[in-house]
């Protein structure tokens, strides 16, 4: 699984013309996922995401988690993250998963945040045209990857 996390001000999904998913203050989460990606992956990453300490504390010091300041999540699908691009200018998406994949393991990754969190985690809408709108604070901007744990 990779990910970009962006802790954001204010973030919304929008699916044909309608907004589904809307925060304010925490992270807009971009998921990719691909074929080989598993429970310990999930388990990792939803981890790592509420615990990951990118707000500001009363020093102005990066030292506290979404949960620590009260934040709110979206997590969005996003299959372009395994785009591979070393060979010619269109990327290839082979490493992704297909939908039926992916999206059990999606549907896991948001549930397992949500018991992490003990919040109610937005989301996309898996495989659709979506408008995502986001406010990013910082900016801070960071990547995970589950095969590439650094």
């Amino acid at each position: 699984m990779k990910t970009v996390i962006q802790r954001v001000s204010k973030a919304s999904v929008t699916v044909d013309g309608k907004v589904i998913s809307s925060i304010g203050n925490g992270l807009l989460v971009l998921l990719g996922i691909e074929e080989a990606d598993g429970k310990e992956d999930i388990e990792w990453l939803a981890q790592k995401t509420a615990n990951l300490r990118i707000f500001n504390d009363e020093h102005g010091i990066m030292n506290r988690s979404v949960m620590e300041v009260n934040g709110d999540i979206i997590v969005v699908s996003q299959f372009t993250l395994h785009a591979q691009t070393k060979k010619g200018n269109r990327p290839s998406y082979i490493k992704a998963a297909k939908p039926d994949v992916a999206t059990p393991i999606y549907d896991e990754f948001v549930k397992v945040l949500e018991q992490k969190t003990r919040k109610k985690v937005g989301t996309g809408v898996f495989g659709a045209d979506m408008k995502v709108e986001l406010l990013n604070d910082g900016p801070v901007t960071i990547t995970m990857d589950t095969k590439n744990k650094e």
